[in-house]
């Protein structure tokens, strides 16, 4: 009798123990695809303000050699906090075009 209680314990701390494993791995999951959306979309937005920091120097005839590298990186941040403003003031205005807020906006 004691070993089929023994055997029945080990079993179920088994379960248990595998049924804990698998919880934390599904909220792991989450949080790493949260972080691997949050990490391309920073991705997009870099792309996007390199293609544009390349614009504003090409209107003023200058290229990137001209600018030494904190010099750009300091543009290039300037560009993604423009395109950042950007997306959040047309998600706001598309926001409450959703929702016939029209003259708000």
């Amino acid at each position: 009798m004691k070993k089929i209680q023994s055997s029945f314990k080990t079993k179920t701390t088994n379960m248990v123990n595998i049924a804990k494993e698998k919880f934390v791995s599904s909220f792991d999951f989450g949080k790493i695809k949260s972080q691997e959306l949050k990490d391309k979309i920073k991705l997009k937005i870099r792309k996007r303000a390199i293609l544009s920091t390349k614009a504003r120097l090409i209107e003023n005839h200058k290229t990137f050699d001209d600018y030494s590298d904190e010099e750009l990186e300091i543009i290039i941040s300037d560009e993604e906090a423009k395109i950042m403003d950007d997306f959040k003031s047309k998600s706001l205005i598309a926001t409450l075009a959703i929702l016939g807020l029209d003259f708000l906006v």
